[in-house]
């Protein structure tokens, strides 16, 4: 006869997951208003302007902020604590989406004002997402569940996010417009505001000093929690590794996605159908890749995973463009790619927030996470120069020894062997049979045994 959980623990259980769920819908829906803003802002500026600079310029003013404001709030995270940070963030990301539209209604929009709200949208929504992704960690704790998976549920919904969110922005701009898709972006922040305020984690949400070491007491000014999460991530070497690949491979990808496709397409001959089809497949793809990890991740050596995931995900995909082979073969590597991928964010994001003690998770993280992102914005430029100066051909070659060379060769160094260490708590598959672990003495380092970003 089957064993059959009782009824008190299995309430018991959805409500530890309770604040799993709240954190999933949340980052979920977030991500899917913010595909609706990227399509819909950059459209607003080149149907009422007719001019693609003032549209670039509008999206540079966004990337930039979004990196910057990243920097800036790991200490006011720590400070805070993520779940109220992260409300914070979402209702001023409301509030400021909304005000596009609002502004364009009343006909007091000046092109200078919408650069600065632009700017204002990427300094509040990267830090928000920075704070939704700190809390990661408490919620896979209170849920029972090894942290590559609750890192692969965020990183699934991501992808469906990244691939729903464009198709309605499209509808939307097509059938209504623009500012009704920036309408729809605002209402997504204010339910993601709900959603965390609501199911939040609330212990350890703002780090008490209870347990601390003298060595783990809060710095007193913002200058200096900064220097301690630059300090923290520069003397961790595989973390500083980790940041650097990150960047390297996002700068990549930006020019990637952005430039060297097109290009591609519109010199084999594919056109618009083809970016297309490359897009629909590597998406579809990268969602079945990122729920296969999210079942099977914490169950593999992790450096192995990692490696066999990057040779796969990396080189071929420029190497198929180069050789100029046939559109079913660049879209079987494709679909490849997005399969592989899904596994590479669960295992950086599970080492990234196993090594990083909760007291400096928030800076540490928006740090990591904004020197990952800080090439994103010059990808396509300097892309485009090269594409220019050499042809298609050598830039993808380029693009592919870069990508062996930042992602595959650092992990055989001899400090990329931690990746497969784990913590010693097991909250794997007994979690739903045995009652939830303690939780860790406020300001101790976290090493559930259970794991963020890949490109933007």
């Amino acid at each position: 006869m089957p064993h059959q959980m009782p009824p008190e623990r299995d309430v018991t259980v959805r409500g530890r997951r309770t604040s799993l769920y709240g954190l999933l819908t949340s980052y979920t829906i977030s991500l899917f208003g913010t595909r609706l803003t990227m399509i819909g802002l950059p459209w607003l500026v080149l149907v009422t302007t007719g001019s693609a600079t003032q549209t670039g310029l509008v999206v540079f003013c966004e990337a930039v902020p979004l990196v910057v404001g990243k920097t800036l709030a790991g200490p006011l995270i720590d400070r805070m604590g993520s779940r109220p940070f992260s409300v914070l963030a979402d209702v001023v990301s409301a509030v400021v989406v909304g005000l596009v539209p609002l502004c364009y209604w009343l006909d007091v929009l000046p092109y200078g004002m919408l650069l600065a709200l632009s700017a204002a949208i990427g300094l509040a929504r990267g830090p928000g997402d920075v704070a939704k992704r700190t809390m990661t960690p408490e919620v896979a704790e209170e849920a029972g569940v090894p942290l590559e998976r609750a890192s692969g549920l965020v990183g699934t919904l991501e992808r469906l996010a990244g691939t729903a969110g464009p198709a309605a922005a499209g509808a939307l701009v097509a059938f209504l417009s623009p500012l009704w898709a920036m309408t729809a972006n605002a209402l997504c922040f204010l339910v993601s505001a709900v959603a965390v305020a609501v199911t939040g984690p609330r212990r350890g949400t703002r780090p008490g000093r209870a347990g601390r070491t003298a060595d783990e007491e809060e710095p007193e000014s913002y200058a200096e929690r900064l220097k301690a999460g630059i300090r923290f991530l520069r003397q961790d070497r595989l973390l500083r590794s980790i940041a650097v690949m990150l960047s390297v491979t996002n700068l990549v990808d930006a020019a990637y996605g952005s430039l060297l496709i097109p290009v591609w397409a519109k010199e084999a001959g594919g056109g618009p159908a083809a970016i297309g089809a490359l897009g629909s497949v590597f998406g579809i793809a990268a969602v079945g890749g990122s729920a296969l990890a999210t079942a099977f991740a914490h169950r593999l050596r992790r450096r192995p995973t990692y490696v066999i995931a990057f040779l796969i995900a990396g080189p071929p995909r420029f190497l198929v463009m180069a050789f100029d082979l046939p559109l079913w073969v660049v879209l079987a590597v494709g679909a490849c790619d997005g399969l592989a991928i899904g596994f590479v964010n669960p295992i950086l994001n599970a080492v990234m927030l196993e090594r990083i003690p909760r007291p400096l998770l928030g800076r540490v993280s928006a740090l990591t996470d904004s020197v990952g992102s800080a090439g994103v914005p010059l990808g396509p430029v300097l892309a485009g120069a090269a594409v220019t100066a050499a042809g298609l051909a050598p830039v993808l070659y380029a693009c592919a020894g870069l990508y062996l060379v930042s992602t595959v060769v650092p992990a055989m160094r001899p400090h990329w062997r931690e990746l497969d260490a784990r913590g010693s708590e097991d909250a794997g598959a007994e979690a739903e049979e045995e009652p939830a672990p303690p939780p860790a003495a406020p300001g101790a380092p976290t090493a559930p045994e259970t794991a963020p970003r890949t490109s933007a």
